[in-house]
């Protein structure tokens, strides 16, 4: 990349920061954050997306939109993944699980803030590309797992966050038990991409939850595995 298109990029990048910060701004009612916290609003503005869409869009790759990455799957909207980011309350230390890694942009988003990143992808074929980039992209904290989001990760359990980048018709019992007590969910569920609500899901110290619904989305289905 030559020296321009680096400063052409960066100057998308903080295009894009105040973007999301307008967002953010307009939709404060229904999501209780006014603005970014100085972690994830770093995150976005370092974060190179153009290395996670495909060669033909990198046009495209600083624009406030979902953007189609193969297999019927998208790299979701920078805004959606920054008010994904910040509802977990994501800290230096953590350990996430991220279900649907996709193009690889929410898992790099969520590794410049927190410990260890651990993301599973059933489209095998997507899941490689993406632990090929986020590695070229020098995320070494990421750690890829081709499968079923709706089992989690039981190994790696239990998580301080979760994060769920594709809709489910309810909230998967095991990404519940995999929380943390004190930890929290961000996870889009809905039937339909068009009956979708981002909820936050906070477990309490008895193992149960509270739900909270924050916004209107539509996100791709999360596709159970065989």
């Amino acid at each position: 990349m030559s020296a321009a298109d680096a400063q052409d990029y960066a100057s998308a990048r903080a295009r894009l920061v105040a973007e999301v910060d307008a967002m953010y701004a307009a939709t404060k009612l229904e999501t209780g954050l006014a603005a970014m916290s100085p972690q994830v609003r770093s995150a976005l503005g370092k974060v190179e997306r153009h290395r996670f869409v495909p060669a033909g869009q990198q046009s495209l790759a600083y624009r406030n939109h979902p953007l189609p990455i193969g297999s019927g799957q998208t790299i979701s909207q920078p805004y959606i993944v920054a008010l994904s980011t910040d509802l977990v309350l994501p800290q230096a230390g953590q350990r996430v699980l991220e279900i649907g890694t996709g193009s690889g942009y929410q898992a790099a988003m969520l590794a410049e803030i927190v410990g260890r990143v651990y993301s599973i992808e059933l489209v095998e074929s997507l899941g490689r590309a993406a632990a090929d980039k986020l590695a070229a992209a020098g995320y070494s904290n990421v750690e890829v797992r081709i499968g079923d989001g709706y089992a989690g990760w039981p190994e790696q359990a239990p998580f301080d966050a979760i994060v769920v980048t594709a809709a489910a018709p309810k909230v998967p019992q095991a990404l519940v038990e995999q929380l943390k007590p004190g930890g929290r969910m961000v996870i889009p569920v809905g039937a339909s991409q068009e009956a979708q609500q981002l909820l936050v899901i906070v477990k309490r110290a008895d193992g149960t939850v509270e739900r909270k619904s924050v916004l209107a989305v539509r996100f791709v289905p999360l596709v159970p595995g065989k």
